[in-house]
């Protein structure tokens, strides 16, 4: 499958930056510090929990040591913490009653203070990021299908939007999950006049034209969205995708049928679709959702979450060809694993159990990517996301 040239090389530009905002989840500069503060957002909703937890992170050990409550708030499901450090910002994600929080973040207690809520102006948002600049924060709506763009102040607050956007064209195959467009992923090119859609209802990755002048979204020309797309195979339901810290590949992962899709660009810049690889072991036929992807910072190993056989998939990433050879999946020790994410020195893997209502800690060997548990786990209730934040 090809794109045009322009398509793609806006692509390239992107790779670098969103691989190691990904692999950090807007963490700082990795190996700057040894200590870190840690957030989980949680689902309230039937829950135990009361919303954004903190923990102190020992990046020598791999040790998390609970510092209780950061702010109570429904539904946190993504946090994403601003680029400066002073700011956290939740997708609250509650249907029709879905908002968006901006919280001051204390670096000493780690503690958040509520600064404002707007309407996140769509339903169940599950992903936030920022545009270079800093000055807006670009919101994903799951249900609704639409994306957001809402400008920050200086002083942390969210303004009124100044974009909205949504998906649409033709849809996936599969009638339960795939019955209209469900934006669950949104980034901002290298160059920050692009921003990137990944649409579960509609199996592309989509491209919007993003002002940073304006904080505005638009369809990029006549042809409509689907010439400034990439296609999965039909059903993948594309959930979060990262890219080869080269900017040579894309690696999608497809939430439905429990795949990766790699992506490689050829000497033109143009991508093509190289290679569909299931993150499951051959023979199982259980229920399955993919839901977390990621490349190790030596760029040797690609992760990938499942919930159902509830494992972390692993696999060694060809540096010539960019495509995936599987090399083992490894148990959570819990259930549904809906997030995981790997320390900013790439020593240990966390990954989030939401029903076991727990965090576990592996340990990852640097030469095969394998996971050994270290015996550490702590317990917060319904974890679903974590960041890591560098302390002073």
């Amino acid at each position: 499958m090809k794109t045009t040239r322009r398509v793609s090389s806006f692509f390239f530009v992107l790779s670098a930056t969103i691989a190691l905002s990904l692999l950090t989840h807007a963490a700082g500069k990795p190996g700057a510090q040894k200590n870190y503060w840690v957030y989980v957002g949680t689902y309230t909703t039937k829950t135990a929990s009361k919303g954004i937890y903190v923990f102190r992170y020992d990046a020598n050990s791999g040790k998390l040591t609970s510092m209780g409550m950061g702010a109570e708030t429904q539904d946190p499901s993504w946090v994403a913490i601003h680029p400066n450090g002073k700011f956290l910002y939740s997708a609250n994600e509650a249907g029709k009653k879905s908002m968006v929080s901006a919280f001051a973040l204390d670096a000493k207690s780690g503690k958040l203070t509520l600064l404002n809520q707007v309407l996140a102006l769509g339903e169940d948002p599950c992903y936030l990021s920022f545009d270079k600049t800093g000055k807006y924060v670009l919101v994903a709506n799951y249900t609704s299908g639409n994306v957001v763009v809402f400008p920050l102040g200086a002083d942390g607050k969210l303004g009124a939007a100044t974009s909205k956007v949504r998906d649409e064209g033709t849809l996936g195959p599969n009638q339960e999950r795939q019955e209209g467009p469900h934006a669950h992923w949104i980034e901002p090119s290298t160059d920050n006049h692009y921003a990137y859609v990944s649409d579960l209802g509609r199996d592309k990755v989509l491209i919007y034209k993003f002002d940073p002048a304006k904080g505005t979204l638009a369809v990029p020309d006549r042809k409509g969205q689907d010439s400034w797309s990439l296609a999965l195979p039909p059903g993948s339901g594309p959930r979060h995708l990262t890219w080869s810290h080269d900017g040579k590949f894309m690696y999608v992962l497809g939430e439905l049928q429990s795949t990766v899709t790699v992506f490689a660009s050829d000497a033109r810049g143009k991508f093509h679709l190289a290679q569909t690889i299931s993150s499951l072991p051959p023979g199982f036929s259980g229920r399955n959702d993919a839901a977390e992807i990621a490349i190790h910072p030596n760029s040797k190993f690609l992760y990938a979450s499942n919930r159902g056989h509830d494992s972390i998939a692993v696999f060694h990433i060809d540096p010539s060809t960019g495509k995936l050879a599987a090399t083992g999946d490894f148990s959570v020790e819990g259930k549904e694993p809906r997030h995981f994410a790997i320390d900013p020195f790439g020593n240990y893997l966390l990954a989030e159990d939401q029903l076991s209502d727990k965090i576990v800690t592996f340990r990852i060997d640097q030469k095969t990517g394998a996971l050994t548990p270290t015996g550490d786990s702590v317990e917060v209730p319904s974890p679903v996301c974590l960041a890591f934040l560098p302390l002073d």
